[in-house]
């Protein structure tokens, strides 16, 4: 009798089920504050990226493009239906929502204060809040924000792309909250 490979790709409701399984095991809430996130493409692959870790809401800040650009809608392959975001106002509203929402809201950037992403406070119902392309967080976002991480990098580059550095950080706030739990098996 032969065991089939376990290396094989999982079929549509295979990945359903591992999908429904962690889902169950994650109680933390997730939000995102996209502060002057302009380009459409990035703002396409955060919601994109946002759906599949389970963000609950996003809002938009300062003069963030919408999802409903048609470059965006191209990247988010309509995934912007499966999160709740809010159209764009000031930076200290989007703030003052997450926080009525019952989120901490955590600035991702680089500042003096900034904890690295793997040693910051992110557990809880987080509110992750990234800047613009080109100037990254506003001193009005910094200011507002209940605490600041950057992502640690070591290679001669600077800095990701914001829709890089999105995924990530949503990556390492779910890692976080997953790190405690047995690994959910099939079946």
């Amino acid at each position: 009798m032969t065991t089939p490979n376990p290396r094989r790709q999982l079929r549509p409701t295979d990945v359903k089920r591992l999908n429904r399984t962690w889902r169950r095991a994650t109680e933390g809430r997730l939000g995102l504050i996209l502060e002057s996130v302009t380009g459409p493409f990035n703002i396409g692959s955060i919601f994109r990226t946002a759906a599949a870790f389970g963000a609950d809401t996003i809002w938009l800040a300062g003069n963030a493009t919408p999802p409903t650009n048609p470059k965006a809608q191209k990247i988010a392959l309509g995934t912007d239906r499966l999160v709740e975001w809010h159209e764009p106002v000031p930076v200290a509203e989007a703030v003052r929502a997450a926080r009525e929402d019952g989120f901490r809201v955590v600035a991702v950037e680089l500042t003096g204060d900034a904890a690295p992403l793997h040693e910051a406070k992110l557990d809880g119902d987080v509110c992750l809040l990234l800047g613009s392309e080109d100037h990254g967080c506003s001193p009005a976002s910094l200011e507002a924000a209940d605490a600041v991480a950057y992502i640690p990098q070591v290679g001669r580059v600077g800095s990701v792309n914001v829709a890089v550095a999105a995924a990530i950080a949503m990556a390492e706030t779910r890692r976080r909250e997953w790190a405690s739990l047995p690994g959910p098996r099939e079946g």
